[in-house]
């Protein structure tokens, strides 16, 4: 379940509160001087695997240790070494 951040318009006290969508919207109409704020933009993915960033030298070479141990016979191994 989902965690959400409010405000006591009334007081200015903050609060976090768990509950479904159906429940927050309940509690939203129930209680008009409660206001919800935004809690920011989530972490979606990795910095490595979305391409902003390389590993470093060690992980790579260790990926090409990999990757030559792999590759033998008719086919070469898929790992990639950035």
């Amino acid at each position: 379940m989902p965690h959400y951040r409010f405000e006591n318009l009334n007081t200015s006290e903050e609060e976090v509160l768990f509950m479904s969508i159906s429940e927050l919207e309940e509690y939203l109409k129930t209680n008009p001087h409660i206001q919800q704020l935004i809690n920011g933009a989530p972490a979606i993915g990795d910095s490595i695997r979305l391409g902003l960033r390389k590993p470093d030298d060690a992980f790579r070479d260790r990926l090409k240790e990999i990757k030559k141990a792999h590759s033998k016979g008719l086919t070469k191994a898929t790992v990639n070494t950035f």
